[in-house]
């Protein structure tokens, strides 16, 4: 019979061994990659352990995705490095610190719900980018390092023990779930392939080969920088732009991850979190960071629903680095460039290319283009910050061309516009090419009811009309405008002068002559 418990959050059950059990798995997949981005922002390997434990126990507890999985990550390394090598690590913790305070004043503003306006082919190209990423990643650990120095690629026994362990490790991950889903197959694929390679004592890479990973409890540390405008010049961009990236990977894992357990997350709350966590990882020796797709996914993948897995695995994590160095750094990389690179597969969104011949060639523009950038760049928030624009330069166009106007004169000779489609900055152009203002008859009626005046260019639109009409000592009149349109036009009269307007209930009209 299984027991649960109800941890933090009182409406959601927890399965506590398999929380458990996922959070371990998750432990041994975070100590690889946070020494790896801790490296490429030209920190020590402990910098990268050590956001990974904060970063994963503060979101677990406070985030607004329980399951997701946050720790250091390469898209906040990239940003960071230059910090790094240019002023060391007392600027980076204080880059990591204001980037921290900016993330909570977004949550505050409640600038989460600005995810919404993410097009769906943006998603799936980051989704896909993000797969090729993780995938190509792990080929550096078929790569050893030469007598002179360079990298080169793994030959005979060694290679073929290396592409064997992997292959056992991702076979047992995707065989297992099919016979039994008691135990994470993860979990168990890292422990057969470490168990293979004992027993037989094969040579192959280790994580104690990429660097040591034996440290203390993070030590308490405030960044020793001037308190200066000279510094603040110095964080400020970069901390604003890690700032940005990290929110935009969060929110979208956090989507992500809300569309495979069919629940949904808090993305204000969550922002909070994340801005909290990297706080407390400035203060804590860390390098910041932000959710984790992958580690979300093997979490979620493994049965993890709550905020337990999350706790455990950020638990386990220090608990490796304080007291289970030795044995942790004997795990096969093997092991875990298996379990990764079918976190790439599963990552990937092959439905994405099944409907490619279904889908608007605007929408496989988008997509195409934000893998793209994702995988050439490595920069996810340009990424999505490209694909945003393109999609919405895009749905301006298709709009713009909708603007339609049906004409008809009545029995008392008055000529009426019927006006179809949203007037805004890209269709104003053609609005005005509907009219014939020299050659209409003296008493003119355009009706709005099926269109809406959506910014300062239709409105300006509008001004112009009714002014040319007026040289032709002609009487216009506006019927039908919606109370949001009225109050824009009514706004914006202290600059522009909007003519005339008549009362939607036919019964009063306005003129401003």
């Amino acid at each position: 019979m299984k027991k649960y418990l109800n941890l933090f959050d009182f409406s959601q059950k927890v399965d506590y061994k398999t929380e458990i059990l996922a959070g371990l798995t998750v432990a041994l997949a975070l100590i690889p990659e946070a020494v790896a981005f801790a490296l490429v922002a030209g920190l020590s390997p402990l910098t990268g352990l050590y956001a990974a434990f904060v970063m994963g126990i503060v979101t677990a507890i406070l985030g607004g995705r329980p399951g997701m999985i946050s720790g250091a990550t390469g898209a906040v390394a990239v940003v960071i490095v230059s910090v790094a090598v240019s002023h060391g690590p007392e600027y980076v913790f204080a880059t990591v610190i204001l980037a921290g305070v900016i993330q909570i004043l977004a949550g505050i503003f409640r600038l989460g719900k600005l995810m919404r306006l993410v097009p769906h082919p943006v998603i799936f190209g980051f989704v896909n980018g993000l797969a090729v990423i993780i995938f190509m990643s792990q080929l550096g650990q078929f790569k050893v390092v030469s007598e002179g120095g360079e990298q080169v690629w793994m030959q005979g026994s060694q290679l073929y023990f290396m592409l064997g362990l992997v292959l056992i490790t991702m076979l047992i991950i995707w065989g297992l779930p099919k016979i039994t889903k008691a135990v994470p197959a993860t979990l168990v694929a890292i422990l057969v392939t470490f168990g293979i390679v004992l027993l037989f004592g094969i040579e192959t890479r280790t994580v104690g080969d990429v660097a040591s990973i034996k440290g203390g409890f993070p030590p308490f540390h405030l960044p020793v920088v001037p308190l200066n405008l000279e510094t603040l010049s110095i964080i400020f961009p970069p901390a604003l732009i890690m700032a940005g990236v990290g929110l935009i990977e969060s929110l979208l894992t956090l989507n992500i991850i809300d569309e495979i357990t069919e629940t949904r997350g808090r993305s204000n709350k969550e922002c909070v979190a994340q801005g909290s966590a990297n706080i407390l990882s400035g203060v804590f020796s860390g390098m910041g960071g932000c959710a984790m797709l992958g580690q979300s996914l093997i979490n979620v993948s493994s049965g993890a629903r709550a905020r337990l897995s999350g706790i455990t695995a950020a638990v386990m994590l220090l608990v490796f680095v304080m007291f289970g160095a030795e044995l942790i750094e004997k795990v096969p990389m093997a092991a875990l460039t298996g379990l990764m690179i079918m976190v790439a597969i599963g990552t990937f969104e092959w439905a994405s290319l099944r409907t490619l011949n279904k889908m608007p060639k605007s929408d496989i523009l988008v997509m195409v283009l934000v893998t793209l950038v994702t995988i050439i760049l490595h920069n996810l928030a340009l990424a999505v910050m490209v694909g945003v624009i393109i999609a919405a330069l895009v749905f301006a166009w298709d709009n713009a061309k909708r603007i339609r106007a049906r004409k008809s004169v009545d029995n008392e000779g008055i000529k009426h516009y019927e006006i179809y489609g949203p007037l805004f900055f890209g269709s104003v152009t053609a609005f005005n090419q509907k009219f014939d203002v020299l050659n209409d008859p003296e008493e003119v009626v355009i009706d709005f009811r099926e269109s809406r005046i959506v910014d300062m260019s239709a409105i300006e639109a509008v001004n112009k009309l009714t002014e040319r009409y007026k040289k032709q000592n002609k009487k216009l009149h506006l019927r039908h405008l919606s109370k949001d349109c009225r109050r824009l036009l009514n706004n914006a009269d202290a600059i522009i002068d909007v003519n005339i307007i008549e009362d939607p209930n036919y019964k009063v009209v306005t003129d401003k002559f």
